[in-house]
């Protein structure tokens, strides 16, 4: 966001409009199932609105009312599913057309796991239930043409137990974690990734192309924390699962630059309890305390060597 000059002193200012909660169904699908999409949109405008700062003059301004109801309007105009990535690009592309004191927009969408279910082995045509995971987007766009476009993951939780260890760290006269080959391994990611496309004419011409790299990407980082069904695949730290899943993505899926992942260790504390008498409980890999607080934060960007994250 550049600065102005303004009375011998520097003003960064943009405006916006957050959690505009917007839910859209498509009734007449190709196959005639119903689809739905639940999106929470987050509007940010760089404009050159200067004077409704300093001299009382809002003739400058896009009201953040007039966001609110461009999303509601945007969303209606969209007869044909399109994706939270595709949304924020038709968003974005609006406000930097048609107002000529908007220099860049920014738009972020969390979208609901509204998913479909099954009754008796068949999906049904109009029946959802909610996820836990969320879809989330953020797309920059400059008057210029610019384009930025980012998605992710937020509150994926996956969890083993067994095929984790952690050992051979440093020791000082405060550690008390003893090593171990044997643990649970349980975390909460979130997941971003960049993709190379640097202007909308340049993004493939495929319908719902940015949902099904998602998906893409969802399956790449679960099946590499689990590994094959039967045998699993041993961690020895939550650094090195979290690096070989970003690794992993970048090999399956070549239109993604970079991926940054966020991988909080929750950890599921062995129980033993005793008293004068003796153990009432004794862990044997088997009865644990679970905790969320205080938690490892482990994160780390991994991009192409041509990227910008």
């Amino acid at each position: 966001m550049a600065a102005k000059q303004v009375e011998g002193l520097s003003l960064e200012q943009r405006q916006g409009k957050d959690r505009v909660r917007v839910a859209r169904v498509w009734r007449n699908t190709p196959d005639g199932r119903h689809v739905v999409v639940e999106w929470s949109v987050s509007i940010s405008l760089l404009s050159d609105c200067l004077a409704a700062y300093t001299r009382d003059d809002n003739s400058d301004i896009v009201i953040t009312d007039t966001m609110k109801n461009t999303v509601y309007a945007k969303a209606k105009e969209c007869v044909e599913q399109v994706s939270v990535e595709d949304f924020a690009i038709l968003l974005a592309k609006h406000f930097t057309s048609l107002y000529q004191q908007v220099t860049c927009a920014i738009i972020n969408i969390v979208e609901k796991p509204w998913e479909r279910v099954s009754v008796n082995g068949e999906q049904h045509e109009h029946g959802f239930k909610l996820g836990s995971e969320r879809h989330t987007t953020e797309v920059i766009l400059e008057k210029s043409g610019a384009l930025r476009v980012t998605s992710g993951i937020e509150r994926l939780a996956v969890l083993k137990t067994t095929k984790s260890g952690f050992e051979g760290f440093i020791r000082d006269k405060y550690t008390a974690l003893p090593d171990t080959q044997e643990r649970i391994l349980a975390t909460e990611i979130t997941a971003s990734w960049r993709y190379p496309y640097e202007s909308v004419i340049s993004i493939p011409q495929k319908p719902l192309y940015f949902t099904e790299r998602y998906l893409n990407v969802k399956k790449v980082l679960t099946n590499t924390f689990y590994g094959p069904p039967k045998e699993g695949k041993y961690s020895p730290s939550v650094q090195s699962t979290l690096y070989d899943m970003a690794k992993t993505v970048l090999k399956s899926i070549p239109d993604i630059t970079a991926v940054q992942l966020k991988m909080p260790n929750l950890h599921f504390l062995p129980v033993n309890i005793s008293n004068k008498d003796g153990p009432i409980v004794k862990f044997e890999d088997d009865v644990y305390l679970p905790t969320d607080e205080p938690h490892g934060s482990i994160q780390a960007t991994l991009s192409r060597l041509w990227s910008k994250m």
